[in-house]
């Protein structure tokens, strides 16, 4: 099973949240559904902008321990080096689970004759 530690942040980036996850996309749907359950209202954490995949409970645990740990310039520093831009990376996730979930209905089948 996979585990993730992951980061989100709100529109303005002024809270960064270290998390970890057996399902994130479960745990994004989560925090959307309820925005301010753990921060107030101007800081909603909407935007997944790092995660990490790992394949062993303990393994996202230590990683998770050790993230937490971190100051906020170490935790910019983290999500600069693969997402520079700080795009949601929710979209991309989205997207993936959709492929990988649904049967292609645009899948077209040629005759082999048509092949050759």
């Amino acid at each position: 099973m996979k585990n993730f530690v992951y980061i989100l942040t709100d529109r303005n980036r002024t809270s960064l949240h270290v998390g970890m996850s057996a399902d994130l996309l479960k745990t994004l749907a989560f925090y959307k559904q309820m925005p301010n359950l753990f921060f107030d209202s101007g800081q909603q954490l909407s935007r997944l902008v790092y995660f990490e995949e790992f394949k062993t409970e303990a393994q996202a645990l230590g990683r998770f321990k050790l993230v937490s740990r971190f100051t906020r310039m170490q935790k910019e520093r983290l999500v600069r080096t693969c997402n520079p831009d700080w795009v949601d990376l929710t979209i991309g996730l989205d997207f993936e689970h959709i492929t990988l979930n649904k049967a292609m209905d645009m899948q077209v089948t040629l005759p082999l004759n048509m092949m050759s």
